[in-house]
């Protein structure tokens, strides 16, 4: 039987979480939780939620239908409410933010229904496998933090009983060491659907930080809804400018060249990510790119030759996200408008500020592949 506290707790966490749903589209385009990301839970802001409550007036102050009244007379407390000037106060203000977590997975749901994504059907043979340790019977032997301690006191208890030692007048049972018993497991292998994530960005002189903060608040959203599609997600990053090179996720967001702009650099390191660690029969592949649109006008036909040959046909889903810079050209994302046409996995995107975020995610993973 449910208690009432219990009940109005989950109750509770059905507004809270109304809350967070209705101002999602706010906090996608803001980042304002990345900051607050655990590893299984975001903190969110949300505004404080007041519980309805009675409030009496003042004794003998008067109030609606109590005595004679003249028009225009104001009601309540008049004159003495709202913002006023003179000194600081010592009340409490109004509009506190309170802190709440949500799963990841919840997150990703409401991500889901506010995109309204459908979900992954992911690819592949599901032969990569994991071990998992599941406790399944009871042995007699083990450590001390895998005794069964009910199984214990049960066998404890039958052994007093039937030696006609058991007192209900001075129910005490200890254990001896034969009564003891341990849980035990056992190893199997499990298959699972696994993805690989590579994301690629320009990080040439004409990508600003605010570039940057874009393709982190987007990267995050894309994380959260991959991760709830899939057992097991493997991450790559790789930068470059007139070279690419394979980094970590602190060296992706925060390193800023000078150089000139050679994009297929960067498809080179992606196909090699791909032949080496990712085979396309077991692994799910998606490469999120993200640029300004620059690049050295003859390495255009280099770059269309290795997407169409050695990345896009092992891909669930290719996404280029083409970023607005005052710097940038914004002439790449042309050339891959014709790469569109060929393949049904390439997904185009023009982000011209966080608004736009938005729409982009939606458009990335609004295929279900």
């Amino acid at each position: 039987m449910s208690r009432n506290i219990d009940q109005d707790l989950s109750r509770f966490k059905d507004i809270v979480r109304g809350k967070v749903r209705r101002q999602l589209r706010k906090y996608i385009t803001h980042g304002e939780m990345i900051g607050r990301k655990g590893r299984d839970y975001v903190s969110i802001p949300v505004p404080n939620i007041e519980i309805p409550h009675f409030q009496h007036g003042q004794k003998g102050a008067g109030g609606v239908g109590q005595g004679d009244g003249d028009v225009g007379q104001p009601i309540g407390r008049g004159q003495d409410d709202g913002d006023g000037q003179g000194q600081a106060g010592d009340q409490p203000g109004s509009g506190h933010l309170r802190e709440v977590e949500v799963t990841l997975d919840e997150l990703a749901e409401m991500l889901g229904q506010e995109l309204e994504l459908p979900r992954i059907e992911p690819k592949g043979k599901n032969n990569i496998t994991t071990k998992k340790d599941r406790y399944t019977s009871i042995r007699t032997t083990g450590p001390n933090s895998l005794r069964h301690l009910k199984r214990t006191y049960k066998k404890a208890l039958r052994r007093l009983i039937a030696s006609d030692d058991y007192d209900p007048q001075r129910p005490v049972i200890i254990p001896t060491r034969d009564d003891q018993l341990y849980r035990s497991w056992k190893t199997t292998d499990e298959p699972e659907t696994n993805a690989a994530v590579i994301y690629v960005m320009d990080v040439s002189g004409s990508m600003t930080d605010d570039q940057k903060e874009i393709v982190r608040i987007e990267a995050f959203w894309i994380d959260t809804w991959l991760q709830n599609q899939y057992d097991g997600i493997e991450t790559r990053y790789v930068i470059h400018d007139a070279v690419a090179r394979e980094v970590d996720e602190d060296t992706f967001y925060h390193t800023r060249e000078s150089g000139g702009t050679r994009i297929s650099s960067a498809y080179n390191v992606v196909n090699s990510l791909i032949q080496r660690d990712f085979n396309p029969t077991d692994w799910n592949i998606y490469v999120f790119q993200f640029s300004d649109g620059d690049n050295w006008g003859e390495d255009n036909r280099d770059c269309l030759e290795i997407l169409t040959e050695n990345i896009i046909p092992h891909c669930n889903l290719f996404c280029y996200g083409q970023v607005e810079s005052p710097y940038g050209s914004g002439e790449f994302i042309r050339e891959l408008q014709d790469v569109r046409e060929q393949f049904d996995n390439v997904v185009l995107s023009e982000i011209e500020n966080k608004e736009a975020i938005y729409d982009s995610i939606k458009s990335f993973l609004g295929k279900g592949k």
